[in-house]
């Protein structure tokens, strides 16, 4: 048995996006790939100069194609690339508002608005949610492209806002279509979790039709349905507890009256059943999700060598989840005095209280086109147009807006919000020949202007209306001496209970307004928000010796909102051998605030101390957050640097990197603030403020928030990436690969405006994350594992401190190809069925188990089958 060496790389760089002398090269490194036993990978991310091979980038690139896509058992994108790349998380966010359904990710620690995510080398438009609270990202929904649509992913993990623009602090995501003019393939994936339930279907599908003589029609598509998971105990704190058997239950508390009355259990858990299927009332675990997502890239030659190019896509989603369970007395369902007395409750609509349901349909659809060659005077030209648009229609259920009372609706549409982009764009290449260097100097340069718009529409009605519950006494029914007024004494002589002399009496009960647990968009702040911005830039690359490249480039961009900005970025690569070269860049990069993190508003129900408390967040620039001592919103500027090295050995390739991100004027939320209509509590000041400024139901929020230039902040780390690919002759192949991600951060500026817990947390997060795989492939069989592991962490509250450990999910997957056209694959992730610890601190009560923010899998053991047919 001997092993021979295969170079397949996984790292690399700086190349033009798609242009015509990009195109030329990849076509010829393809033609002769058939010829030779190395084939290395050419990469279109990065520096928009020539295209190299990935070994010889100056920075490092991650490059992922089909089979390896095809390989991870997840569909959703999103999923995929935290399975490739450890320095990529996202989370399950089951309660956590429009984060239910479009979940923000992160790289390098680094929020996902601080990558620039590309498809075909063009920008990718932006998400219509804002996440509420903490960094308050609105990056693109990576969700809605299809992996069945995908040739490769290329990750940038360095800066490239001096190439790009905009967004590009942490790193460059660039996915490349699918670009076959012939061929089709369908499959059919199915599974389930061993706990019984979220059962998963994905069909997926691709068909390649020729247009035109020489050009090509590339159509995917994706149908995917996600029935719900619950990781849930029942409802059980010592306000309100659900569970007799449970030690925190008092059977001698009000509420065990609630507790020990049959009808009301078998209302709250039909509630339960008939919302998500859980048995408990309010269940943690993934939502219900379904979702078409359709994407096509097309290309036709034309007769001068140029090609006229378009891809666009349209993706609608369905998902509902679930808010936190509202129990009797609770601020929310509480006893009202009608106009004739009498006492209402909102257990009359929902006898068994109530888990409010929030439903998000979500819109994607996207259409660039553009005609690309080059010119007789060797000019390269990329010309090029393109049209995004995002939105998020909202639906409450299974809830009420409380100040109605008995006139309010059980369900509302309290609005939506859409994100719109248009952006036009020149790009051009020229080699500058006569210069001694060993390729001649490649310059590109190019301009763009990008005009944004983000709309907030304004709900129904009932969804934000202030009631008469909405103030005391709201029929006078009481004189301010404590007596009842001619209406109070008809209705006492009518047999009503009221007693104005005490002050508990419902007639003084003040309830929330609007649709509990998501309030409609109020006609105040419902708004469209825009801007337009222009971009230049520059890049000048080459190989000034046979080991020497070097790269710079500038770029100058001036917003509407936020003036002008000019960066910069020197790359370069020094071989020391034909196996070892040493690589690194620095550069400075910006992020503009987006229009919707300008215009976000939201009231919506937070557990700052394990207890239901209305929470409103207002525009830094709005007359409210101003009176809270909000000021105008910054750009973040950032300092890049990174160090690497990269070993193309006889048996294995390994990069080693580097990289530090000093980020200035950081966005954030600060940490929430009290509201208190009490003139003797700390948050008065703050009532007075939202009372001023016209904020309906001001006396019924209990926090209040807004997003700002909070802190500065140092990101460190350490990519290493290795490829070992063997070969066994008669007994196969396999193919080892290792991934490891170091990362740590810290504020380098006072973060004062966050709380004790949130500072805490943000430095103590998992600072490590490692991927390790193994494929092994023998004929028409091949077995691939993959271990994800993830270094320890800790959570802070109130004083008391929670260690998590590391934790390690192993997947297991087999393949077998029963003809060269059908293949059937069947395997599992978490295959061990790891949990993470329990988590008992901080706002993890209401029947939550574990951290529903954690990046680490909390749903168990998933198994799945996968049938594949290619045409």
């Amino acid at each position: 048995m001997k092993a021979n060496l295969k170079k397949i790389s996984v790292l690399s760089v700086c190349a033009l996006s798609l242009n015509p002398l990009a195109i030329a090269v990849v076509n010829a490194q393809q033609s002769d790939a058939t010829d030779v036993e190395a084939v290395e990978e050419v990469i279109v991310t990065g520096s928009r100069g020539r295209p190299r091979t990935v070994i010889e980038s100056a920075v490092p690139v991650d490059v992922f194609n089909t089979e390896t896509l095809e390989s991870v058992s997840y569909t959703d994108t999103n999923d995929v690339l935290q399975t490739l790349v450890p320095s990529y998380s996202v989370s399950r966010n089951p309660i956590s508002d429009g984060g239910t359904f479009i979940r923000p990710a992160s790289m390098r620690g680094l929020p996902t608005d601080k990558t620039l995510v590309l498809v075909n080398s063009k920008r990718r438009h932006r998400a219509a949610l804002v996440s509420i609270g903490g960094s308050g990202t609105q990056g693109p929904d990576v969700s809605t492209i299809p992996t069945a649509a995908i040739k490769n992913v290329e990750v940038l993990r360095d800066g490239a806002a001096a190439q790009y623009g905009s967004d590009a602090i942490a790193g460059v995501i660039n996915f490349i279509l699918k670009d076959n003019a012939q061929g089709a393939s369908l499959s059919i994936d199915t599974g389930q979790h061993t706990e019984g339930d979220g059962a998963q279907t994905t069909v997926q599908g691709n068909i390649g039709l020729p247009l035109g003589g020489a050009g090509f029609l590339s159509l995917s598509g994706e149908y995917y349905d996600q029935e719900a998971t619950s990781r849930s105990e029942q409802y059980c704190e010592s306000w309100f507890c659900l569970d007799p058997t449970n030690p925190v239950y008092d059977p001698t508390a009000a509420y065990a009256q609630f507790v020990e009355d049959p009808a009301f259990v078998q209302a709250a858990n039909q509630m339960a059943r008939e919302a998500q299927g859980a048995n408990v009332v309010q269940p943690w675990g993934q939502p219900n999700t379904s979702a078409l997502r359709m994407f096509f890239n097309a290309g036709i030659p034309l007769a001068d060598g140029s090609e006229l190019y378009a891809f666009g896509n349209y993706s609608a989603s369905d998902t509902d989840g679930g808010f936190f369970y509202r129990y009797p007395n609770n601020g929310t369902i509480e006893d009202l005095r009608r106009p004739d007395g009498s006492i209402y409750s909102p257990l009359e609509k929902h006898p068994g209280g109530f888990t409010p349901r929030f439903k998000g349909d979500v819109y994607d659809h996207s259409l660039a086109a553009g005609w690309r060659g080059e010119w007789n005077s060797g000019l390269g030209y990329d010309l090029s147009a393109r049209l995004g648009e995002s939105s998020v229609e909202y639906t409450l259920m299974n809830t009420i807006n409380p100040s109605l009372g008995p006139d309010s609706p059980v369900s509302f549409r309290p609005g939506d919000l859409v994100n719109t982009e248009m952006q036009l764009q020149a790009d051009f290449t020229l080699e500058l020949n006569g210069f001694d260097t060993a390729t001649a100097p490649l310059l590109a340069f190019g301009a763009s202007y990008m005009d944004e718009e983000y709309k907030i529409i304004q709900g129904e009605l009932s969804s934000y209306v202030a009631g008469p519950y909405a103030s005391r006494d709201p029929f006078d029914l009481c004189a301010a001496d404590g007596t009842p007024t001619s209406a109070g004494t008809t209705a006492i002589n009518g047999g009503s209970t009221l007693d104005c002399a005490d002050a508990d009496d419902p007639v003084y009960q003040v309830v929330g307004v609007g649709s509990n647990g998501f309030p409609g968009n109020s006609p105040q702040f419902s708004e469209d928000y825009t801007r337009d911005s222009f971009g230049i830039y520059g890049d000048l690359s080459a190989d000034i010796t046979d080991r020497l490249f070097l790269q710079g480039a500038m770029r100058y961009e001036d917003y509407s909102d936020f003036g002008s900005e000019l960066v910069g970025k020197l790359a370069g690569r020094f071989a020391i051998s034909q196996a070892v070269a040493l690589r690194g860049s620095i550069g400075t990069g910006f992020r503009a605030p987006t229009p919707g993190q300008q215009g976000t508003t939201n009231v919506s129900t937070r557990l700052p101390d394990g207890f239901p408390v209305a929470t409103g967040l207002f525009p830094a620039s709005g007359p409210v957050a101003q009176a809270l001592g909000a000021t105008p919103l910054k750009p973040e500027t950032s300092m890049n640097y990174t160090l690497g090295m990269t070993f193309d050995l006889p048996l294995a390739t390994l990069a080693v990197d580097y990289y530090r991100i000093d980020l200035e004027d950081r966005f954030n939320s600060i940490s929430t603030r009290p509201v208190s209509a009490d003139p003797t509590a700390a948050g008065y000041d703050n009532f007075l403020a939202l009372s001023n400024a016209g904020v309906a139901g001001a006396e019924t929020i209990g926090g209040v928030f807004y997003f700002t230039n909070a802190f500065d902040t140092r990101t460190e780390g350490v990519d290493v990436v290795a490829n070992v690919p063997l070969d066994w002759d008669n007994a196969g192949s396999t193919t080892f690969t290792a991934s490891f991600n170091y990362n740590v951060e810290e504020y380098t500026s006072n973060a004062d405006l966050l709380n004790q817990e949130e500072q805490y947390d943000f430095l103590n997060e998992s600072r490590w994350r490692a991927v390790f795989s193994a494929n092994h492939r023998i004929g028409p069989f091949s077995v691939l594992g993959r271990l994800n592991a993830y270094g320890p962490s800790s959570n802070f509250q109130a004083g008391r401190v929670q260690d998590y450990p590391t934790e390690a999910l192993f997947d297991l997957e087999a393949q077998y190809d029963v003809t060269q056209a059908l293949n059937i694959t069947v395997g599992g992730r978490n295959i061990f069925d790891n949990y993470p610890p329990v988590d008992r601190i901080g706002d993890f009560c209401c029947g939550r188990v574990y951290s529903s923010g954690t990046p680490i899998s909390w749903q168990g053991a998933y198994y799945f089958g996968r049938l594949r047919y290619d045409f």
